[in-house]
């Protein structure tokens, strides 16, 4: 982990600490274990639904998500994350996760266009924005067109919504970049990880927001342990913050695919206030979380996100629009 992230979390994880927020893992820079906001109240074990999910019988009184936060990690299946990204897991089991969400193809970028454009777009290979120009909207242009925030965190990211890779940055995991009638508003608000701690603290998260990690902290060139504290790092940070604290965030974790031994399996996992113990059971896709994403927004889903199975439903999200 850059030290540039864990100077700005070490702040955070102290002052949680004296707040009596919790424990660590071992991890020698880390947020707490699952900090969440001090006035809502435990909820007791979930009950069978007939959606697909096991919920809660209680809700405490939360404001619903207006904003939803995004993480996508690499290359591994359920099983895998289940075993070796234990804090991620953990957080899971607290708030919700699906054991049946299934990733679209290989290899990794039309699973990123899917999230971010409803649709894969025919894309079967990891080529860069010049080779899959994408006309149309997509969620994060999509919300910036109904006067709503958008922005894209992308680590190592050199410049603003940059074509190439470089270094540690992958082009192909910062679906914004494709999206060829959205390429100004990219340039502004597709930017590096730096400006996420500030975000965070002011309560200036995006309403479409998504952090893309690098190569190895996404877990696609180091191990899923690297991944684990990446997470836990950004969305223990993310938790700590207004936006999170007031109910208005929901926050998603996800991979792009799984390593090709589990039927493309991944492990989702879903953070909001309103949300605790769900088990989803129900088949899930990344349209889903496409559709989410316009859901929180408060607009029509995109392309084949509009038939997706609801993410929303499922997990039994408040909303707030």
């Amino acid at each position: 982990m850059r030290s540039r992230w864990a100077q700005v979390v070490v702040p955070v994880v102290l002052m949680l600490a004296l707040a009596g927020c919790g424990g660590t893992d071992g991890s020698s820079v880390a947020p707490p274990d699952f900090p969440s906001p001090s006035h809502h109240s435990p909820r007791p074990t979930g009950t069978s639904s007939p959606t697909g999910s096991t919920s809660p019988t209680t809700h405490p009184a939360t404001s619903g998500a207006t904003k939803l936060l995004v993480f996508v990690i690499e290359n591994h299946s359920l099983s895998e994350m289940q075993s070796q990204m234990p804090w991620t897991y953990r957080l899971g089991k607290k708030y919700g996760h699906a054991t049946d969400f299934h990733a679209m193809t290989h290899p990794s970028l039309p699973n990123y266009l899917a999230i971010a454009g409803g649709s894969t777009f025919g894309v079967t290979d990891d080529l860069n924005p010049p080779d899959h120009p994408i006309g149309g909207a997509s969620v994060f242009g999509e919300a910036l067109a109904h006067g709503l925030t958008a922005r894209v965190y992308a680590d190592d990211m050199p410049a603003p919504c940059t074509l190439t890779n470089a270094g540690r940055y992958a082009v192909r995991h910062n679906p914004w970049t494709y999206f060829t009638s959205e390429r100004s508003e990219c340039q502004t608000f597709d930017t590096d990880l730096d400006r996420f701690p500030h975000d965070v603290r002011t309560g200036h998260l995006p309403d479409a927001g998504m952090v893309v990690p690098d190569v190895c902290d996404d877990a696609h060139d180091c191990p899923l342990a690297t991944a684990d504290a990446f997470i836990r790092q950004g969305v223990g940070l993310a938790m700590s913050g207004p936006d999170f604290r007031s109910g208005r965030l929901a926050i998603v974790v996800t991979a792009d695919e799984d390593d090709r031994t589990q039927g493309n399996v991944i492990l989702t996992i879903l953070v909001h206030p309103s949300v605790r113990g769900v088990v989803v059971t129900r088949p899930l896709s990344h349209l889903s979380l496409s559709r989410l994403y316009s859901q929180v927004l408060g607009l029509p889903p995109l392309r084949q996100a509009a038939t997706a199975p609801s993410m929303v439903k499922a997990f039994g999200l408040a909303l707030g629009r």
